[in-house]
């Protein structure tokens, strides 16, 4: 199940005319990159949460059919919030564990491991952990000098969330309408209960949140060092 619904506001220069999930790296939707993760693990079957410019979506489906995927693109509302856009698929799920991330963010997660984590601790839910990559250089300082300097290094001593979340259908009681953010009550409920877990991944992650993270990704994939690229 991945998330597809939001405006993207933070990348407007792109979203205009088409939405967030859509936007390409070396030719390619990153929608498609996100697939091509899951694919290489055998994972297949693809419920895409649809919303602004959904359409749009559904018609890149329609129009290109190369890869071995079963794909529903479901409308789960214009203004419906992460967690509602969940919600509303639950239809599709079949009792079944099932994955879910974000429309957005590519990594080098190994989800077999990911997988057989959740499945190990027989939880509720598993987010995937990363350490989040700085945004800035980053100066070390002795009163006025400048000793040390790191261009964007990678902030080792955090962890946010990183999408790719392993669920159970319980998840589903945690909530409540279209107005439910995901990352709100149902994360916060699912931890005070001792229902969610981290995989933590030291690997590569990045989001395209931004122009700026579209140009990082595309600068990765045209020098051909795209560590998200797991398939052959």
């Amino acid at each position: 199940m991945i998330l597809a619904g939001g405006l993207g506001t933070r990348i407007s220069e792109e979203t205009l005319v088409k939405p967030k999930p859509l936007i390409e790296i070396g030719g390619m939707p990153i929608l498609w990159h996100i697939m091509k993760i899951y694919s290489h693990y055998n994972i297949n079957d693809f419920v895409i949460c649809c919303g602004y410019k959904g359409n749009k979506i559904k018609e890149y489906f329609e129009q290109n059919k190369d890869e071995s995927w079963e794909v529903k693109c479901v409308d789960t509302g214009l203004k419906t919030m992460t967690g509602g856009r969940l919600k509303r698929i639950k239809k599709y799920i079949d009792g079944n564990t099932f994955c879910f991330t974000y429309g957005d963010t590519v990594n080098d997660l190994n989800i077999k491991k990911l997988i057989e984590f959740h499945n190990n601790n027989k939880i509720i839910a598993t987010v995937t952990a990363c350490h989040p990559p700085e945004k800035y250089g980053v100066l070390k300082l002795q009163k006025e000098q400048v000793v040390d300097f790191q261009e964007k290094p990678v902030r080792e001593g955090d962890w946010v969330n990183g999408g790719f979340f392993v669920l159970e259908p319980k998840v589903f009681d945690y909530i409540k309408d279209d107005d439910t953010v995901w990352e709100k009550e149902p994360m916060k409920k699912l931890s005070k209960c001792n229902q969610l877990n981290a995989y933590k991944h030291t690997g590569f992650y990045q989001s395209m949140d931004t122009l700026s993270d579209k140009r990082i990704l595309e600068k990765m994939w045209k020098e051909k060092n795209a560590p998200w690229k797991v398939w052959k």
